[in-house]
């Protein structure tokens, strides 16, 4: 008889896996087609807000990727863990910044998401793609202009690397470290130059750059 009441545990236990597993796919497209209704009620049969795929991707991340405000919106309101992070090292913020998302990166900020962090930070990858509405917000919100990745590369070199002039100016006048060098021996300069931005190298010169 315990052997029989064992079994049907077991039982339940896995209907109630593949409901969840079920309901995870239903969040999935939802984000997707932008169903608030149906998020707010998934959320309320108890799908998990820091679900997250194979690579890593919240479903916070998904509504980024997929430009949802109201997604985003909902989302937040479950108190997701704003700062998880993505089998690429990723956060929300850094999504957001990377694709010019000036909205989202606003509402991430204010729900506690993390403008500094080890590693790849949301200010490098708005210079990266010239993001300067967004790199304004993220200094303005206290990030560190002259933060660098794990091999040493910094905001300047992203902004310099692909000729982004306005974003150079706007990183040398918040204190941006002209000298600074990676791991592999590179200033911003030398970057520049390897690139062909000769505009970006003469003002990185102008602003004290080593030659």
């Amino acid at each position: 008889m315990n052997n029989i009441k064992l079994s049907l545990a077991g039982i339940m236990v896995l209907f109630a896996v593949w409901a969840l597993a079920g309901a995870y796919e239903d969040m999935i497209h939802a984000i997707k087609i932008d169903d608030e209704k149906t998020v707010a009620e998934l959320l309320k049969r108890g799908v998990d807000v820091d679900s997250v795929s194979p690579e890593g991707e919240s479903l916070l991340m998904l509504a980024v990727k997929e430009g949802k405000p109201s997604m985003v919106k909902a989302l937040l309101a479950a108190r997701p863990k704003v700062n998880a992070r993505n089998a690429y090292g990723e956060t929300a913020l850094m999504l957001a910044a990377l694709r010019g998302q000036a909205e989202f990166v606003r509402l991430l900020l204010d729900r506690g998401a993390a403008v500094n962090h080890p590693g790849w930070t949301p200010l490098m990858y708005s210079a990266a793609n010239n993001r300067i509405d967004i790199a304004r917000v993220l200094i303005g919100r206290g990030a560190e202009v002259n933060a660098t990745a794990d091999n040493g590369t910094t905001a300047l070199m992203m902004a310099a690397r692909e000729g982004h002039v306005a974003m150079v100016l706007l990183l040398l006048e918040h204190g941006a470290d002209v000298n600074h060098k990676t791991q592999f021996g590179y200033s911003a300069l030398e970057v520049a130059r390897d690139r062909g931005m000769r505009e970006v190298a003469d003002i990185l010169i102008k602003a004290g750059a080593e030659q």
